[in-house]
C-alpha cells in the first residue's frame, strides 16, 4: 500500500498537520458543548425569572383581594352587629348594604402597604360607617386616631362628641389614604354617618386649612356637627405643615330612636370648631 502511494506521486500529509487537525476538531467539539451548556443555563435562568415573576404577580393579586375583602369584612361585621342590636328599634338600618370596595387609585403606595399590614393586626368592630357619595368613599370609623387605626380606616378624635350624640364629632384620616378624596369636596356636598339605629345626613358648610395648633375647629358645639380632619397639602413630601378641615352641619336622620332635638338643627351658618388636634400624617 505504501509503495503504491509513493509510486503514484502522492505525498503523505505531515505528521504535525494531522495532529493539529485532531486538536482543532476537539477544540470545536468543546466549544459546541460549552455553547450548548450556556444555552441550557440561559433557558433555565429565563424560566426561573418567569416563574418568579408569575409568583410575585400572584402574591400581589392575592394581597389586593385580601385588602379589599378585609375592609369589606369590617363593614359587614358592623352591619351584622348593628342589625342584631337595632332590629327592634331601627328598621332603616337593616337596609344598609356596603356600596364600595377600597379604591387605592389615589393612595400613596406606602399607605397601601400599611393598610394591608394593619388588617391582620387588629379586627375590632367599627363605631360607624362614614359615607361620602361624591367621592365614592365608604370607610369604617374606629375609636381613636393612633397609626394602626388610621391605617385601616378613619378614627373618632378623642375628646370630641360620641357617635350619635349632640356636639362636634371629629373624625381624622390620612391625607394619602382614605381622606385624600377630601380635596375634591366643596360646600353643600353631602356626608352620611351610618350607625346602629339609623343614618345621619350632614351637609358641608365650610372647608378651610388651619395650623396644627389651632384647636378651635374641634371645639364643642350646641348642634350636631361633623368635622373631618386630615393633613395638608395632600401631596406634600414629609410631615405636612397644615390641617385640612371639612365642617358639616346636621340635616336629617332616618333613625327611629331620634335623639337629636330638631329645633337645634344647624341652619348652615359657618362656625369655627376645635377642642383638640390629633396629629394626622
Amino acid at each position: 500500500m505504501a509503495s503504491a502511494s509513493l509510486d503514484s506521486g502522492e505525498k503523505p500529509p505531515p505528521l504535525g498537520r494531522l495532529g493539529n487537525e485532531k486538536k482543532h476538531g476537539r477544540t470545536q467539539n468543546c466549544m459546541l458543548e460549552m455553547d450548548s451548556d450556556d444555552a441550557i443555563r440561559i433557558r433555565k435562568g429565563e424560566r426561573l425569572i418567569l416563574a418568579i415573576g408569575l409568583l410575585l404577580l400572584a402574591l400581589w393579586v392575592l394581597a389586593r383581594l385580601h385588602g379589599n375583602m378585609s375592609s369589606r369584612a369590617a363593614i359587614e361585621r358592623f352591619r351584622a352587629h348593628a342589625a342584631a342590636s337595632a332590629r327592634s328599634r331601627a328598621p332603616a338600618w337593616e337596609g344598609f348594604i356596603p356600596a364600595s370596595e377600597v379604591d387605592f387609585t389615589l393612595w400613596n403606595p406606602k399607605r397601601v402597604a400599611a393598610y394591608k399590614e394593619s388588617l391582620s393586626a387588629k379586627a375590632d368592630l367599627p363605631l360607624a360607617i362614614l359615607r361620602i357619595p361624591k367621592i365614592n368613599l365608604e370607610v369604617p370609623v374606629f375609636n381613636d386616631t393612633d397609626d394602626l387605626t388610621l391605617n385601616r380606616g378613619v378614627g373618632r378624635i378623642l375628646g370630641t362628641a360620641q357617635i350619635g350624640q349632640i356636639g362636634n364629632l371629629g373624625i381624622a384620616g390620612h391625607r394619602d389614604g382614605f381622606f385624600r378624596g377630601l380635596k375634591d369636596m366643596g360646600l353643600d356636598d353631602i356626608v352620611e354617618l351610618i350607625r346602629p339605629g339609623g343614618t345621619d345626613h350632614y351637609v358641608i358648610t365650610q372647608v378651610q386649612t388651619v395650623n396644627p395648633e389651632d384647636v378651635s375647629v374641634l371645639a364643642p358645639t350646641p348642634t350636631p356637627t361633623l368635622t373631618l380632619v386630615t393633613c395638608f397639602p395632600f401631596y406634600y413630601v414629609g410631615n405636612a405643615p397644615q390641617r385640612y378641615v371639612v365642617t358639616a352641619s346636621y340635616q336629617t336622620s332616618n333613625r327611629s330612636d331620634e335623639r337629636v332635638n330638631k329645633n337645634s338643627i344647624s341652619t348652615g351658618k359657618k362656625t369655627n370648631k376645635k377642642e383638640k388636634q390629633d396629629e394626622v400624617n
